[in-house]
């Protein structure tokens, strides 16, 4: 089990990071949108909060700023027909806090609008979660009030609202986190530079 990865940040791709640990191991670790917005500038030392999944086709790290992360994570996955990418873009679009809530609350609009997720899945998620999820809006609402991602999850819905899809937004906000380190840029900033690539097509 790799419960945490420490080092240096040594790449940031669209959708994973490149960790180089003092032992000499570099890790590659897929993260949520919201923890691609909060990492420090390449070179920097980072520490993420990390969960291996081993399937047949091979073995993948997703990495999360904290346990709250790594934990919501963990019970999404566990529902039947959520794998780590549906909860990954699930966590990138709504951050643990709204994410968590709109589980509690059995939103099922608000969880079926997330790019891989349908009806009967987010019908599942509420079936399976609503009572089980009170510790992540808790934890997650005390470190980022505005929900996890913070001005990249606030970049998406605008993104979203202009009628792109959750999918294409995402990728697009993850370009411009991943090319200029995107800490501490504001929600209009995100969105105009997302535009920008989104127009290029």
């Amino acid at each position: 089990m790799i419960a945490q990865v420490a080092g240096r940040l040594a790449a940031k791709q669209a959708d994973r990071v490149l960790i180089h640990t003092a032992g000499g191991v570099g890790y590659e670790i897929v993260v949520p949108l919201g923890v691609m917005e909060r990492l420090p500038a390449v070179g920097e030392t980072v520490t993420l909060a990390t969960e291996l999944v081993v399937r047949e086709d091979g073995w993948s790290l997703y990495g999360f700023h904290d346990e709250a992360g790594r934990r919501f994570f963990q019970r999404l996955v566990g529902v039947s027909g959520v794998g780590p990418k549906i909860a990954i873009a699930l966590m990138s679009a709504l951050g643990v806090e709204r994410g968590a809530r709109a589980v509690k609350e059995r939103n099922i609009a608000l969880l079926a609008s997330v790019s891989g997720i349908g009806k009967k899945t987010a019908e599942r998620l509420a079936l399976e979660l609503a009572d089980k999820l009170g510790e992540f809006e808790e934890a997650a609402g005390a470190v980022v009030p505005e929900g996890a991602a913070g001005a990249a999850g606030a970049a998406l819905r605008a993104l979203e609202r202009l009628g792109y899809a959750t999918v294409e937004a995402d990728r697009a906000l993850r370009q411009v986190l991943a090319a200029d380190g995107g800490s501490g840029v504001d929600p209009e900033t995100l969105v105009r530079r997302a535009l920008q690539l989104l127009a290029q097509g």
